[in-house]
């Protein structure tokens, strides 16, 4: 998988939270950095997974992003 995740700690929510921006509604938490993007991989394939069986369009990675 090469897209993009943004993770960060959520004073909030007393977690980390990862964010995949190419693919829209793509999030993932955890209680550490390793479990977050492991639950953020895990999401990842399940959004595409989904997208391939309703027959959408998946965006192409385009590496790194110039904002966040």
């Amino acid at each position: 998988m090469n897209y993009a995740i943004i993770l960060y700690w959520s004073r909030e929510d007393n977690a980390f939270l990862a964010e995949v921006p190419e693919l829209p509604g793509c999030m993932a938490d955890g209680a550490t950095r390793q479990e977050t993007i492991a639950n953020a991989e895990h999401t990842i394939e399940e959004w595409l997974r989904t997208a391939h069986e309703l027959g959408r369009v998946i965006p192409e990675p385009k590496g790194r992003l110039l904002y966040a």
